[in-house]
């Protein structure tokens, strides 16, 4: 949801009011900790570094995005260039027992966008039945909800992640949900009504299938084109000495069928399956997290193919920690070595006129270096080599080059 310059200049306004609170005396705040144990990616939003600012309810954080980068396609090169990614505000509330507030507001891009990423209201009636208003972010895959920067070793987020699947999606709506965990196990579950996808996803300027183009229509947070809200439903199971295993499903009517009961079109829907999945190795401590999606979109008949009615790709990360000592005056402080492989397929298929396959794919590899002062900050050098094909499977354009960046929660 975009804010307009109003609600822009209240926002600074009330943040740094808040900031100078804190000025007044370093000792009425406190680092609120973190659950770090039994925990899922459905957790992630309430499990960040926060300050409590004096007796209050309040807790405070956040966290900034920035990087240089230098990349060629085919030869060509837009030359050096410094990037403000992004500055996430986030502030939680317990109102009163069992009753929380928690929001996240974003500015992407040096403040050339602000949007309410997270804002909802959760009321806890038992551990397996909690409810949840507001603005969510829709459950889909981990990635949608574990998307702090601090958290990863690369600069960019996943190609899968946000131009596949739209993310970070959130949309207004509301829901249930809950987990249990008993011993080393921990099961979790999700389930939303919320607003929905419109016809952006199959018109827009990529001239393709495009999910990620819905974010870009402001109205989602106040109507529903179709009329007929989006089901996000998400069940996990984690083991402490296995991983956690995310299954997940979000679907809908996308398009405007009718309007004051004038029938326009049949019923469109589109539909997503994630998986997803995340370990630690014993002993050796090799992180490994992946998720991978399918789209199925009904797109209208009289559309040309190179609006795929079939999507599908993902991603896998491996992190190895190599040195983890007190380095510089750090305690603890840690040197990884790390990889990204994905992959996309913006249209599956083949022609109907000639069986060939149809192409509009990419795919990247990342290898990187990261260090970690402390958990909450990295400093990551990645290089990307990436080829894409467009649809008619012509020799793909080839891009490769350097960025180096610091994420950091506050």
């Amino acid at each position: 949801m975009r804010l307009n310059f109003t609600c822009f200049i209240v926002t600074l306004t009330f943040f740094f009011t808040i900031n100078s609170i804190a000025q007044i005396d370093p000792s009425l705040l406190k680092r609120v900790p973190k659950d770090t144990v039994k925990t899922l990616n459905m957790d992630a939003l309430y499990n960040r570094p926060a300050l409590n600012i004096a007796k209050t309810p309040i807790a405070i954080g956040g966290y900034l995005e920035a990087n240089w980068q230098h990349l060629t396609t085919d030869g060509i090169s837009e030359g050096h260039q410094f990037q403000a990614r992004r500055l996430s505000v986030f502030m939680s509330s317990a109102i009163s027992k069992r009753v929380k507030f928690l929001s996240e507001i974003e500015f992407e891009d040096g403040g050339k966008e602000v949007a309410i990423e997270f804002a909802s209201v959760d009321v806890e009636f038992h551990p397996l039945v909690n409810f949840r208003a507001g603005i969510i972010v829709n459950p889909i895959g981990s990635f949608n909800q574990n998307h702090d920067g601090p958290k990863w070793e690369f600069t960019d987020r996943p190609i899968s992640a946000t131009q596949m699947l739209p993310g970070t999606f959130s949309n207004a709506g509301a829901g249930f949900f809950g987990k249990k965990y008993q011993n080393n196990w921990m099961v979790g579950y999700e389930a939303y009504l919320s607003g929905s996808f419109d016809n952006s996803i199959i018109e827009n300027t990529e001239n393709k299938t495009f999910l990620p183009a819905a974010k870009e229509n402001p109205e989602r947070f106040e109507e529903i084109n179709s009329g007929e809200p989006l089901f996000t439903g998400k069940l996990a199971v984690r083991n402490t000495k296995i991983g956690e295993l995310g299954v997940s499903y979000m679907g809908g009517i996308y398009n405007k069928f009718q309007d004051d009961g004038i029938i326009l079109d049949k019923k469109r829907r589109v539909s997503v399956f994630a998986l997803d999945f995340n370990t630690t190795l014993p002993k050796i401590k090799t992180f490994i997290t992946t998720e991978f999606a399918w789209i199925k979109v009904d797109v209208p008949s009289t559309y040309t193919q190179q609006f795929g009615n079939k999507q599908h790709g993902g991603f896998i990360d491996i992190v190895q920690p190599v040195v983890n000592k007190t380095i510089l005056g750090w305690d603890n402080a840690v040197l990884n070595v790390a990889c990204r492989l994905e992959y996309v397929d913006w249209n599956v298929g083949r022609f109907n006129e000639t069986g060939g396959n149809i192409g509009e794919d990419i795919w990247s590899i990342m290898p990187a270096v990261s260090f970690r002062p402390t958990p909450q900050t990295v400093f990551r050098l990645n290089y990307r080599f990436q080829k894409q094909r467009d649809i008619l499977g012509n020799p793909p354009a080839i891009t490769d080059g350097f960025n180096l960046g610091i994420s950091t929660y506050f």
